[in-house]
């Protein structure tokens, strides 16, 4: 890249330790900067920042943050009800911002962040990154290759019991952008996104079990919260090309068998490993084969983590992101139409480019 990435952080929660991990194997990136709602815990990783990156970074307010010049990008991990107000403050002091997923908490602040970026001229992006591990790459390849013919349908499957029972402060993955939908969906439906293209229509139902849940570890464990958002999602997806995607989204069942995803075509079926990780194996069951085998890894960056899409659209400008926030905003389209359907067909106002592939990248 030239010039070292100089990143700030706003939000120190639990994901954050990933995306530390991956930026130590980058040496083109650096942390200047971090903020949180907690000043003890900013100054905390400053502290351990200076140790391990070998270069100082500083604890301040988001406003300083914002405000600094050797800032170039604002890496935004806060809560999904914050995540837009903290990218219209990044967009307004002139500087691109990263996001955790989703792009934010509705599609009315979503649409309202990518009309500000535009206008400001400043570039908005997205997790998840996952999507360019050799994992979703190398499935991607093998469907761009033809191995399985003409796409025509995909099943995307995640089952768990809920958050709660890891999770020491888990209320906000049951709060109006939480839920299984908006927590796991982004990985699931943007991996659809990259290996099928956009979507046209979607039809969606929702459930929940319970109005209020138990968290079973850490300080809380015993205390109750409630839950305002369905803990349970099955949609089908029309893409663009005419492929057919189906999704299960829950917080409320126990485990499945099934493969996290899989993409059938009229020539062979693919079993593609979890789009939460970044590799996996791929395995390709041809017509008229004898079942399912290892395809070798092809595409993606290896040994890549969380970050690395903030790597690859520095090394990438002027061309637009992997990561982009249109996909961001498309994607959450997706998933608030699958949950306002009710049983009924919406068609899609937003589409976006099928990302370009990644080429077979070592990033360590």
């Amino acid at each position: 890249m030239g010039e070292p990435l100089r990143v700030g952080i706003v939000g120190l929660g639990n994901i954050l330790g990933q995306y530390l991990e991956m930026f130590s194997a980058l040496p083109d990136v650096t942390v200047v900067a971090v903020a949180d709602l907690d000043a003890a815990r900013a100054a905390a990783v400053a502290s351990d920042l200076g140790a391990t990156q070998g270069s100082a970074a500083r604890a301040v307010t988001l406003e300083d943050l914002l405000a600094a010049d050797d800032v170039d990008v604002v890496l935004n991990l806060t809560t999904p009800s914050a995540h837009a107000r903290v990218a219209l403050a990044a967009i307004a002091a002139g500087k691109p911002v990263y996001g955790e997923k989703p792009l934010a908490a509705t599609m009315t602040e979503a649409t309202e962040v990518m009309r500000a970026a535009e206008e400001r001229g400043v570039d908005v992006l997205c997790a998840p990154d996952t999507v360019l591990g050799v994992g979703i790459q190398t499935a991607r390849k093998a469907i761009d290759d033809g191995l399985i013919g003409e796409p025509i349908a995909a099943t995307a499957t995640m089952v768990t019991p809920g958050h709660e029972a890891w999770h020491p402060n888990p209320d906000f993955y049951y709060l109006p952008g939480g839920g299984p939908l908006m927590d796991m969906g982004p990985y699931y439906v943007t991996a659809l996104v990259h290996l099928l293209g956009p979507v046209v229509s979607v039809v969606g139902v929702g459930s929940r079990s319970r109005s209020e849940r138990t968290i079973a570890s850490g300080p809380r464990a015993g205390q109750s919260f409630p839950v305002e958002v369905d803990t349970h999602v099955t949609g089908v997806l029309r893409h663009a090309s005419g492929a057919v995607s189906t999704l299960v989204m829950s917080f409320d069942a126990v485990a499945t068998a099934a493969s996290h995803l899989e993409v059938h075509g009229t020539a062979g079926s693919l079993a593609v490993p979890d789009p939460n990780q970044f590799d996996g194996e791929v395995r390709l069951a041809p017509l008229g084969g004898d079942g399912f085998a290892p395809v070798t890894p092809s595409a993606g960056y290896v040994e890549a983590g969380r970050g690395i899409g903030l790597y690859d659209w520095a090394e990438n400008r002027p061309r637009s992101a992997r990561v982009s926030g249109e996909v961001g905003l498309h994607v959450l389209e997706i998933m608030e139409s699958l949950l306002n359907s009710e049983g009924r067909t919406v068609d899609l106002v937003t589409t976006a480019e099928r990302p370009d592939p990644v080429p077979l990248t070592m990033c360590r």
